[in-house]
């Protein structure tokens, strides 16, 4: 598509998007979830390579699709011309109508993208007619790993999957994996890595959560709760042994 034409797409979309984000009521701005005061809330939505690269993507099954539904109606108007005039409209209505669909279709998935990081969480948000919502807890993250194509490389850009150990996200967003857990999905992110890294160190911090050593966490034995020695419990059943010998009587075990 050449630029001007780019640019009209454009007008026309943001002419869309202003009329379906009234009728559903899309939220305009990034998400607010859950924090305490004072803490910090980092909201971002996908890069713009991302919007790039899935135009890239819409392109080429564009050119697919197109031909695959032109060619044969040239053939049509070749050999019968009469036939290919009757159908002509509805053969174009058929190769374009798709298109503008489509076209508008990945800009409301850009749009409608938002992932935001709490000192606590993790919170996703996509969806128009349907929006779906989830919040990950860091101390329930599992593990962060970071997919990235030749394609996705090209226009600069990262998925990161966070995966919970089980019952870490709430709503119905993007799950996976088996034994309960879940996948948060965040897509055409450029600094995949420095989100990763903040995640994980995050996660490590909340799990540790005041317990000093975070590669130890068993539980402490009665003589750390109560501060004695095997040398005094053995004192007391002594002690114990000798009451029960005693005339009258004996004492509860």
């Amino acid at each position: 598509m050449t630029a001007r034409g780019e640019r009209a797409a454009e007008w026309i979309y943001r002419g869309v998007w202003a009329v379906l984000a009234g009728w559903f009521r899309v939220p305009s701005g990034p998400p607010t979830p859950p924090a305490l005061a004072g803490e910090v809330v980092q909201a971002f939505r996908p890069a713009p390579g991302y919007l790039r690269y899935l135009k890239f993507i819409f392109w080429i099954l564009l050119l697919l699709i197109d031909v695959a539904i032109i060619v044969p109606w040239l053939i049509v108007c070749f050999i019968q011309p009469v036939v290919g005039a009757i159908i002509a409209i509805p053969v174009w209505i058929l190769a374009v109508a798709p298109d503008i669909i489509a076209y508008v279709g990945l800009h409301l998935r850009y749009d409608t993208t938002w992932y935001a990081l709490t000192d606590r969480s993790l919170f996703i948000r996509r969806g128009l007619w349907v929006i779906h919502e989830t919040t990950i807890t860091y101390e329930n993250i599992q593990n962060a790993t970071i997919h990235q194509g030749p394609l996705q490389r090209y226009f600069g850009i990262a998925n990161l999957e966070v995966r919970t150990a089980g019952g870490g996200g709430h709503g119905p967003g993007k799950h996976g994996g088996g034994g309960g857990g879940h996948l948060g999905l965040l897509e055409g992110i450029t600094d995949a890595e420095r989100i990763r890294d903040l995640i994980m160190e995050r996660a490590r911090r909340s799990r540790s959560a005041g317990l000093g050593d975070e590669h130890d966490h068993r539980e402490p034995g009665p003589a750390a709760i109560t501060g004695w020695t095997p040398a005094h419990v053995e004192a007391l059943r002594e002690i114990l042994a000798r009451a029960r010998r005693l005339p009258g009587p004996r004492p509860a075990p």
